[in-house]
């Protein structure tokens, strides 16, 4: 019922910007926090940064400054503005957004992820 589909990624040199998006459609009634993961090869996937519906931001140590989030709420879109990039931001990117859908009489919220999306930053 819900699908949240992602921007193509893309090869930057280091230094170099790009921006992502991704937009939910579907059954929703509303969005909560959406944010954005990364995961590259060999490690864990990593809480990029997060928003909240009402504009408030999180952002992990390693991107702070560099990266910046905002969303779209009549589009559903998040977009992650990804600056001075590093080879170290390589990795495929998800975002994730927490889903409100009424199953009436109830409220009902879930986590969606994207496809995923292939950053690589060259040196």
């Amino acid at each position: 019922q819900v699908q949240l589909v992602e921007s193509p990624g893309g090869l930057v040199q280091a230094g170099g910007s790009l921006r992502l998006s991704c937009a939910a459609s579907g059954s929703i009634f509303s969005i909560n926090a959406m944010g954005w993961y990364r995961q590259a090869p060999g490690k864990q996937r990593e809480l990029v940064a997060s928003i909240a519906s009402g504009g408030r931001t999180n952002y992990a140590d390693s991107v702070k400054g560099r990266f910046t989030i905002s969303r779209d709420n009549a589009k559903n879109t998040v977009y992650l503005q990804m600056n001075s990039l590093k080879p170290e931001d390589t990795a495929v990117y998800y975002c994730n957004a927490a889903v409100i859908q009424r199953v009436s009489p109830q409220f009902s919220e879930r986590d969606y992820w994207g496809q995923g999306t292939q950053v690589t930053v060259s040196s």
